[in-house]
């Protein structure tokens, strides 16, 4: 099947939106499957920076078409700022961009509940963008939320509002000390931004799995990472979505049958942002050296990312639970000047050596790094457009990580520009699944 999922094997940050900008070029649909506004995709084009929150990354190619699947939970205001900013940078939107009716809506109301919840004494500290993502998928969950099928139902709308604030309100009154919404109110929110969103409204199931059915080309995009999904990440310092490969079918309404290859994201090191555990995290002295190197700051908080060598437990299991065929390795160029490099094996819990990736998160904090050391190649990649190109200690490096996840490296991106890229598995060339 002519179907190519891409996931976030580690923590978020990996580089999905370089490396799905790059397969897109051949692809007839792109689909963002997950997530919301707190997904933040860096592209350089020519020299020209591109940032993507909501909208996928093959909007940059003009002969893709682009789909916000019913697994999206989507911010009005935020998608209708980022058309409107990539038409100024002079791309072009409509006709090209298609959200599923099915999709819900992030409404004011869920990005106040989200401030109040992560700053409230006494609630566990997640590290939420507060954009409101884990109240929307509440409600959704909780079948009080509104799709984008139902703003054209007045009624329905105010009932399902009118719900929502019964409990929110009591919240926001008696705990957050904050001043209560009302019905109406969010109503004309959502009548403001209806005009403008409808027009993008389309049957993106029955499209996409046309699409298949012809034999188009069609990537799936996912935002966040493996070790932040809400039932294998590390709980609950996670998103509150399905950003494993599994969600790309639940997020799309194509069936897994239908996908053909699921290609794994992940840096040459590791990074994390937010709160939550980090057994392979470095000392502050190589922690700043790192993140300055790699420019290691969130794209749509602008938050400083946690540094670490690369976690190869970790990566291992986001191996296991997205059956990942192959593996994308970003900013190898960034460890270039490394005379010595280290990775993550394993982990000791209470002096004891373990080698599975822990369930909860309290065991993952008391996970002490045991790492094996190797030879920096100290040298230059960003020139190299195949293997072979790659310095020897590069090349063995990269074949460590094939051997401790039994996973072959599909590609490995050496810059962030899209010509920085090394395809290494030909079925990426030629999408035969």
């Amino acid at each position: 099947m002519p179907v190519l999922t891409v996931v976030g094997a580690q923590w978020g940050d990996e580089g999905k939106g370089k490396i799905v900008d790059l397969l897109a070029e051949q692809a007839q649909y792109v689909v963002r499957y997950q997530g919301g506004a707190n997904a933040g995709h860096e592209v350089v084009v020519g020299g020209q920076n591109y940032v993507l929150h909501l909208v996928p990354s093959g909007i940059l190619h003009p002969g893709t078409l682009n789909v916000v699947g019913n697994g999206v939970v989507l911010d009005p205001d935020s998608f209708l700022a980022e058309v409107a900013g990539l038409e100024k940078q002079g791309v072009k939107a409509k006709g090209r961009l298609f959200i599923s009716p099915r999709a819900h809506l992030t409404l004011s109301l869920h990005k106040a509940l989200d401030a109040a919840r992560e700053g409230h004494a006494g609630q566990t500290t997640i590290g939420s963008t507060k954009r409101g993502i884990s109240p929307t998928y509440m409600d959704k969950a909780g079948r009080v939320g509104l799709r984008l099928a139902d703003v054209v139902d007045p009624a329905y709308c105010m009932e399902q509002l009118k719900t929502s604030l019964q409990e929110k309100n009591v919240l926001f009154k008696h705990l957050y000390k904050s001043k209560p919404l009302t019905a109406a109110t969010l109503w004309k929110e959502i009548q403001r931004a209806a005009k403008a969103l409808l027009p993008y409204m389309a049957d993106t199931e029955g499209m996409l799995n046309s699409a298949v059915k012809g034999g188009k080309r069609v990537l799936m995009e996912g935002a966040q990472g493996t070790l932040l999904d809400i039932d294998f990440g590390t709980y609950p310092y996670v998103t509150a979505s399905n950003s494993t490969a599994g969600g790309s079918a639940t997020g799309s309404g194509l069936g897994p049958t239908r996908i053909g290859y699921v290609l794994g994201v992940c840096k040459a090191y590791t990074t994390r942002v937010g709160e939550g555990p980090f057994p392979s995290a470095l000392s502050p002295k190589q922690d700043q050296q790192l993140r300055e190197l790699g420019g290691e700051y969130g794209r749509t908080t602008g938050r400083a990312r946690r540094t670490g060598w690369l976690d190869l437990v970790a990566l291992r299991y986001a191996a296991q639970v997205n059956g990942l065929d192959g593996l994308a390795i970003t900013k190898l160029d960034i460890l270039d000047t490394f005379k010595e490099i280290e990775v993550c094996v394993a982990y000791k819990v209470n002096g004891k050596e373990i080698h599975h990736f822990p369930a909860t998160s309290a065991e993952l904090a008391k996970a002490k790094p045991v790492t094996l050391k190797v030879k920096g190649w100290n040298a230059p990649t960003t020139g190299a457009r195949t293997f072979a190109q790659l310095p020897k200690l590069a090349q063995s490096y990269l074949k460590l990580i094939e051997k401790f996840t039994d996973v072959k490296v599909a590609l490995v991106s050496v810059g962030a520009e899209r010509s920085k890229t090394i395809m290494v598995d030909s079925k990426l060339k030629s999408w035969k699944f």
